[in-house]
């Protein structure tokens, strides 16, 4: 009898406590910033928010006439018998002063709007987050000049110097105010990356990195970047709203964009003399525009406190 039983006993044991199999245990989250930063802002709901907001905006930039074909009018048609009209079933917007359906330019202005913020942010990223890295891990003389550099580029008020250089070339266009707005900022981003370098250069892996005979290409690319660039990433972020904000500011202005080109800044300025009479041309832009902005900081903001283990 105790050998009939035996096998029952063992398999039970094999098995579990109800003749089930065990189940295998869950392999463990590797820990690391990115993973821990992820897995915080996927219960943020600051994140969440700005995250799907930024999503259709920019899905609205890429395909606008998956938003304006519910509507009979598109950006280039005007009809001067129909200017400064209010909000109806057939203009959701109402029309500007030349007849223009305000819906359908405010969906079409997204796009020039979000691609001089984007363009200029990946600009700025690059040049200055590289030459923050080179400066930073050389030091020296090197380090010495990029700063200086830097200096003289913080003494120029943005704006201001935007306003000259758009105001030189003449061509009001999207390459004309991506590269004023890159030109004039890129050294905030190398002031931060070069920051960050300087504290990452100096931990025990970069050391012990050093002593196993690591070049100085590894060294910057493999292990200190990929521990640097979480503030410049945020930075990004924010001043991509900052650069919409800027590009609106210049186009407002007469010098950023012009017509034929579409945006939110251009429609702003069109309509601010008429405001009282058709406040619709004018409110909308400015609306959209804000939530642009409002978006991204707000993403940055969601960004920098998962990414900052103080915070948490």
């Amino acid at each position: 009898m105790s050998d009939t039983l035996a096998p029952n006993v063992r398999r039970g044991a094999k098995h579990g406590k109800r003749g089930r199999r065990a189940s295998a245990p869950k392999p463990e989250r590797v820990a690391s910033l990115w993973t821990d930063a992820w897995y915080d802002l996927r219960r943020r709901p600051l994140f969440i928010g700005s995250a799907a907001l930024i999503t259709v905006l920019i899905v609205m930039a890429v395909f606008p006439w998956l938003f304006t074909s519910v509507n009979p009018f598109d950006a280039a048609t005007c009809q001067l018998g129909e200017a400064r009209q209010g909000m109806s079933g057939v203009h959701w917007f109402g029309t500007d002063n030349l007849g223009c359906d305000v819906y359908a330019r405010t969906v079409y202005g997204a796009r020039n709007s979000i691609v001089v913020g984007v363009t200029t942010t990946v600009i700025t990223a690059l040049v200055g987050g590289l030459l923050g890295l080179v400066a930073g891990f050389k030091g020296g003389a090197l380090d010495t000049v990029f700063s200086r550099v830097t200096e003289i580029f913080f003494a120029i008020p943005s704006i201001l110097g935007a306003l000259l250089i758009l105001a030189v070339f003449r061509t009001g266009n999207v390459w004309t105010v991506m590269l004023a707005l890159a030109v004039l900022t890129w050294p905030m981003t190398f002031r931060i990356m070069r920051a960050s370098v300087l504290t990452v250069k100096n931990q025990d892996y970069v050391t012990a990195a050093r002593a196993l005979g690591a070049s100085a290409p590894r060294l910057m690319f493999r292990h200190i970047l990929p521990n640097a660039i979480a503030s410049v990433i945020v930075v990004s972020m924010i001043n991509l709203g900052s650069f919409i904000a800027a590009e609106a500011g210049l186009s407002f202005l007469g010098v950023g964009l012009r017509s034929p080109d579409i945006s939110w800044g251009l429609m702003i300025a069109d309509a601010r003399e008429r405001f009282l009479e058709a406040p619709g041309p004018l409110l909308f832009p400015a609306i959209f525009l804000s939530l642009t902005v409002l978006a991204f900081i707000m993403l940055g903001d969601a960004v920098r406190d998962a990414l900052d283990p103080k915070l948490r």
